[in-house]
């Protein structure tokens, strides 16, 4: 399987986790991981992670964003989850975790949308 993830460093310092295609058992580890490597990698003051290329998550999948979650709330560091599908939106806000990981609209930016900075996981 090709890489899972795509990372990017904007101008401003964030950092952009682009997740693509399925998110599952195979390659959970490497998702969250890669969202690790970000935020120790750049301390940014923000990291967002693109769903808009992603297939399918399962729950490992969602483990791996909730690890990442960790990664960042540990380092002071926002963290945004951004263009999910309507599928898994509704997945995120039935089991709460879209406050936690400041879920925006698609098509906002993250500097458009108010983004709560969630406490503990």
């Amino acid at each position: 399987m090709g890489n899972s993830i795509r990372t990017t460093l904007a101008d401003d310092g964030s950092v952009t986790v682009t997740v693509i295609g399925e998110v599952d058992f195979s390659n959970a580890d490497e998702v969250a991981e890669g969202i690790r490597d970000a935020v120790a990698d750049w301390s940014p003051p923000t990291v967002h992670v693109d769903l808009r290329d992603a297939s399918f998550i399962d729950s490992t999948g969602l483990g791996a964003l909730i690890e990442g979650y960790r990664a960042a709330t540990e380092s002071n560091v926002r963290y945004v989850v951004i263009n999910p599908s309507p599928t898994f939106r509704r997945v995120l806000t039935v089991t709460g975790l879209s406050e936690f990981f400041g879920l925006i609209e698609t098509g906002e930016t993250a500097s458009e949308a108010e983004l709560p900075q969630a406490k503990g996981a």
